[in-house]
């Protein structure tokens, strides 16, 4: 009797390719081909709406939708460098550009159009380049402005994001003073425009009274919107990952002491969309745009505006958008919530708030229709029994009457043709007075935070079946097993604050001479230890909102790393300062650990990459080695003055050295505000391409062996497809759909 052997699902696979014939292709091997930017469904449904004023205007509009998405970048305005940064984008940057453009397309350099301003971005921070990302990242001639927005991107100085992704939080209006709520923050884009708006005073508060909620369904794009945060590094930022739309109520510390339910100044509704107004730049919409898509999310987008409308203190704003054309998911879910509120919510207009941005009013009339796009409603008694439950009564236009009196005009709706840009719809809602529908019992609130505090009882065990799996349940690599553990992921660690007699911050407050406004209740760990490796600050609000809900939503970060364990056989001290949270402790550190350094001291120092042979003291200006003879070993701050700005970077003082603590992209920003020479970092990927390409031929000689190489084709060929490239920074911009 033969045993009773599990079968080998690869070995079965396998059998199962073999009997069914020959193996189809593999796609990756085959060249790219280029999406067929056309769907009939798509322009039948659109010019039904008459989205545009004229035929000759759809035609615009079709030939604008169909081409390629221009590259846009902003500067982060808030830091004291930026206007130096600004200088040198417009002298340097742009000279190469036009010399690298006019090698690429073989013009004249006086033929290139040159980068252009966006008018109605504040203060002239935004630049949209004639180029497309591919442009930049498959072209030669182009690398240097290439290696520029990786490195800067990563350090902080810009932004990449598409030009109308950036319209939402200007219109929003955030002052440094106000709790805002962003309700879908993952990419994270919008949410690092918020955090620079809230840091936009610098010189009137250290720390802004403000701060930023940014949350998000999906726990793994959540970490994506950290990583894009996090390049602000602001102590006023708190990132959660919870369905928007049904957001719970937060508590918050009264100034009598008790405890109250947290209404946000701002809160920006980026709901989840079908995200046809991105087809410039993903063109694979064009493939599977269909009107299931705007029916199927109409919905959701409703209960998270609804939910926002809740949460919004009275006189508040909220910002409703979406990177979608389709009044169903923008003009159809406003005028319902406006009609739900009764008067509670007031559409305003904001067009004053970006002057120059080219846009039209909000639709009033619309047509609904089935997914084919053959049989057009214009109301509910027209529709057919059997779409009752996907096409809803709420998604008409209401009569003429009411919906004067709703004013969706006042909407702004971008589309491509008008600017070169993608399509966007924004939406500014105004709080009068408190909703009906609105929910704010704090002592129920209070004893369910008080109930979730409780230890959890230990599972039991599952009973289990004759092959080991549970009862009932399959175990499927699928389904909602599957969809849970990505929406919920990991248990995060926890938030442990600082006591009042933390030994560890009296050693630290002595050795940096710390302002008595630094509160030590904001400083915090990640894990519960004696040995404290990382700490992090939060601003006095965040810690409020940690300690009063952390039962009650899942924090996944907060707080920007201060101080790290760095234990040195010279120092006294075991912690050296993060340049990570300079930009916030600098304003509490004393004189002690301070050395002002030159221009050629700090170049050298940044331009020293082996830690292991750090610039000696002696080499340094002698003003500087004098300072250094009072400084003990550890870790300090170099200052350098500038007439243009002021720049602060962690140093370390060794026994006979000094040297600069700074991550390589920003050590390559600070050299290029000095006016370094940046050459020793310049990487040209497609020489290095060929080296390799050579030496590998070369190897195949020496061996005997034949080989083929295309030198010329760089690191990354055409025939790969766009698919193929690598991610880098640059890559990171705003998302077409939020999913």
């Amino acid at each position: 009797m033969g045993r009773n052997k599990k079968q080998n699902p690869f070995a079965a696979r396998k059998r199962q390719k073999r009997e069914n014939g020959p193996e189809r292709p593999d796609r990756r091997a085959l060249p790219y081909e280029e999406i067929k930017r056309d769907n009939a469904f798509f322009i039948k449904y659109y010019h039904l709406q008459k989205i545009c004023a004229s035929e000759e205007e759809w035609t615009q509009f079709l030939d604008s939708i169909r081409d390629n998405l221009p590259t846009t970048f902003r500067v982060t305005g808030f830091k004291d460098e930026a206007k130096a940064l600004l200088a040198i984008i417009e002298s340097q940057l742009f000279t190469e550009y036009v010399r690298a453009v006019a090698e690429l397309h073989q013009k004249a350099p006086e033929d290139v159009e040159r980068p252009l301003c966006l008018p109605w971005y504040p203060n002239g921070l935004a630049y949209q380049l004639h180029l497309t990302r591919k442009d930049i990242r498959r072209s030669e001639p182009l690398y240097r402005l290439h290696n520029f927005l990786i490195v800067e991107t990563t350090a902080g100085g810009i932004s990449r994001q598409e030009a109308v992704s950036m319209i939402p939080p200007i219109v929003l209006d955030v002052r440094p003073t106000d709790k805002v709520l962003d309700m879908c923050a993952a990419p994270g884009s919008k949410t690092a425009q918020l955090i620079e708006a809230l840091h936009a005073a610098p010189e009137e508060h250290k720390i802004p009274p403000g701060f930023v909620l940014a949350n998000d369904v999906d726990n793994n794009r959540c970490y994506m919107l950290v990583h894009q945060a996090k390049r602000l590094n602001s102590p006023c930022l708190l990132v959660t990952n919870h369905d928007s739309s049904a957001f719970p109520n937060l508590l918050i510390s009264q100034p009598d002491g008790s405890q109250g339910i947290l209404k946000f100044d701002k809160i920006l509704c980026d709901v989840p969309c079908s995200g046809d107004g991105t087809l410039r730049k993903n063109p694979d919409i064009w493939l599977k745009w269909n009107l299931a898509q705007a029916y199927n999310l109409h919905g959701i987008q409703y209960r998270i505006v609804r939910r926002g409308a809740e949460m919004l203190e009275v006189g508040g704003r909220l910002v409703y958008s979406t990177c979608s054309l389709n009044p169903i998911e923008n003009e159809a879910v406003l005028q319902r919530i406006l009609k739900e509120a009764d008067g509670a919510l007031e559409l305003v207009d904001a067009g004053h708030l970006v002057p120059g941005l080219k846009y039209k009013p909000g639709m009033t009339d619309w047509k609904l229709a089935t997914k084919e796009v053959d049989q057009i409603f214009t109301s509910f008694d027209e529709v057919p029994e059997s779409l009752h439950t996907i096409i809803r009564p709420g998604m008409f236009p209401l009569p003429a009457a009411e919906m004067a009196s709703i004013g969706l005009e006042k909407c702004i709706r971008v589309l491509p043709h008008l600017q070169d840009s993608g399509g966007f719809f924004v939406a500014v809602l105004e709080k009068r007075r408190q909703l009906a529908f609105e929910k704010n019992d704090v002592a129920a609130l209070v004893e369910q935070n008080e109930m979730a505090k409780q230890p959890v009882s230990p599972p039991t065990e599952p009973e289990l079946d004759g092959r080991g799996q549970p009862v009932g349940e399959k175990a499927v690599p699928w389904g909602p097993q599957r969809k849970k553990r990505r929406l919920h992921g990991y248990k995060e660690d926890p938030y442990v604050f600082f006591g009042e007699n933390d030994a560890d911050y009296a050693a630290i407050k002595e050795f940096y001479q710390l302002d008595e406004s630094l509160s030590q209740r904001c400083l915090l760990t990640r894990c519960i230890t004696e040995k404290k490796k990382n700490i992090y600050y939060c601003s006095e609000r965040i810690r409020d909102l940690v300690v009063n809900n952390e039962h009650n939503i899942k924090i996944i970060n907060t707080g920007v790393k201060t101080f790290v364990r760095c234990e040195n056989r010279h120092t006294v001290h075991p912690f050296r300062l993060a340049q990570e949270g300079l930009q916030t402790s600098n304003a509490f550190m004393g004189a002690n650990r301070r050395i002002q350094v030159e221009r050629e001291d700090l170049v050298m120092m940044l331009n020293c990459t082996d830690p292991t042979q750090p610039p000696s003291t002696h080499e340094l200006k002698k003003e500087t080695q004098e300072r250094c003879k009072e400084l003990g070993v550890g870790s300090c701050i170099l200052k350098y003055v500038d007439e243009r700005f002021t720049l602060y970077t962690v140093g370390w003082r060794g026994t006979s050295s000094l040297r600069a603590y700074v991550h390589k992209d920003e050590t390559i920003h600070i050299l290029r505000l000095l006016g370094a020479d940046l050459s020793k970092f310049e990487t040209n990927k497609y020489e290095e391409a060929r080296v390799a390409a050579a030496a590998a031929a070369q190897a195949a000689t020496e061996s005997g062996k034949d080989v083929v190489v295309d030198a010329e084709a760089g690191p990354e060929s055409e025939s790969s497809g766009e698919g193929a490239a690598p991610t880098t920074p640059m890559d990171t911009e705003e998302e077409a759909t939020k999913s």
